[in-house]
């Protein structure tokens, strides 16, 4: 698994939503978006960063800032996730892994003891050019805004 890194041009994509509806991600050309990858909807861990990017996406949208999470879920459950926990960004469902691939952040994983493969847990911060500006792999589920929002008020 190798990872795109700060500076490398953001994959273009096109990937259904929580409503089936198809996204493209030059939609999102000259705008900030945050494009965050997370295994599994509907599971603890990835309910407490969700909702940790739902409590805070007035401070997203303040440094114009779009958010994107996607995960091998399909639609259906996506949708159950967003109504569910009141999300108010846009899932994608990337059942293929084919985006995730793109990214460099589905690899081999383990858990238990068990090996398999699998979304590894990082978000892209990609800029109004395309170009991925930076790269958030250290962080806890429940500080990854934090971490997130930081940077951006710096940057």
């Amino acid at each position: 698994m190798m990872p795109l890194k700060a500076g490398d041009t953001a994959p273009q994509f096109i990937l259904p939503d929580q409503d089936g509806e198809l996204i493209s991600f030059s939609d999102f050309q000259g705008q900030r978006v945050l494009v965050y990858f997370y295994p599994k909807a509907m599971t603890p861990g990835c309910t407490v960063q969700a909702c940790g990017l739902r409590d805070n996406m007035d401070d997203f949208k303040k440094v114009g800032v779009e958010v994107l999470g996607i995960s091998p879920d399909k639609s259906e459950k996506l949708s159950l996730f967003t109504d569910k926990e009141l999300l108010n960004f846009t899932l994608l469902s990337d059942e293929e892994h084919q985006v995730a691939s793109q990214f460099g952040v589905w690899g081999e994983k383990i858990f238990m003891g068990k090996t398999y493969d699998g979304i590894h847990r990082i978000s892209f911060l990609v800029g109004k050019n395309g170009i991925i500006e930076k790269v958030f792999d250290d962080f806890k589920i429940s500080n990854h805004h934090n971490i997130v929002l930081k940077y951006l008020k710096i940057a």
